[in-house]
């Protein structure tokens, strides 16, 4: 009984944080970026507001790299809407020079903060991050918890390569 209370406790307070977490991005109140008020009249816009589903490439220009800390980079460009599309981008391994990425999701906050990839499930493998990148759909309203799973947790834990979003329903369409 008292497991199972945690564990709801746990799933509350993990839900109600990162929507303030997503909420709480640049001038976001309370779903307003009062920044962006239009001249005369009419809806607040924010800066991510666009009609129906976004692009976004993961870590901007620099994407999927060691040492970028992406959950800065999520905290910046976010929130993220249902049916947003995450791209990774990196180059698959062709020789001793490139350092192998890949993408996994973790299934919950512990696995993510301690970076265990033991009951993670592989997304995009060394090769997939290629080209114009792998994508993934934000298709469900729950976390997504994303890391490198490469050398053994390495890369997420000292390299910084994770990140969690919650997609939010589209509010001005």
């Amino acid at each position: 009984m008292g497991g199972s209370t945690f564990s709801l406790s746990l799933i509350l307070m993990l839900t109600a944080s990162m929507f303030a977490t997503n909420m709480a991005n640049k001038d976001w109140h309370f779903g307003f970026n009062y920044t962006n008020w239009p001249v005369k009249g009419g809806p607040p816009q924010s800066q991510n507001d666009t009609p129906g589903p976004r692009k976004i490439v993961v870590g901007g220009s620099k994407n999927w790299q060691l040492n970028l800390n992406y959950t800065d980079w999520a905290l910046k460009n976010g929130p993220f809407y249902l049916n947003d599309t995450l791209v990774f981008k990196y180059d698959p391994p062709t020789n001793d020079s490139i350092i192998p990425h890949s993408v996994y999701l973790l299934p919950n906050l512990w696995s993510f903060s301690t970076c265990d990839l033991r009951r993670a499930t592989m997304a995009a493998n060394v090769t997939q991050g290629g080209g114009e990148g792998f994508e993934f759909v934000l298709k469900k309203w729950q976390p997504y918890y994303f890391a490198c799973g490469e050398r053994d947790g390495y890369h997420c834990n000292a390299g910084q390569m994770k990140f969690f979003v919650m997609p939010l329903f589209h509010q001005w369409h």
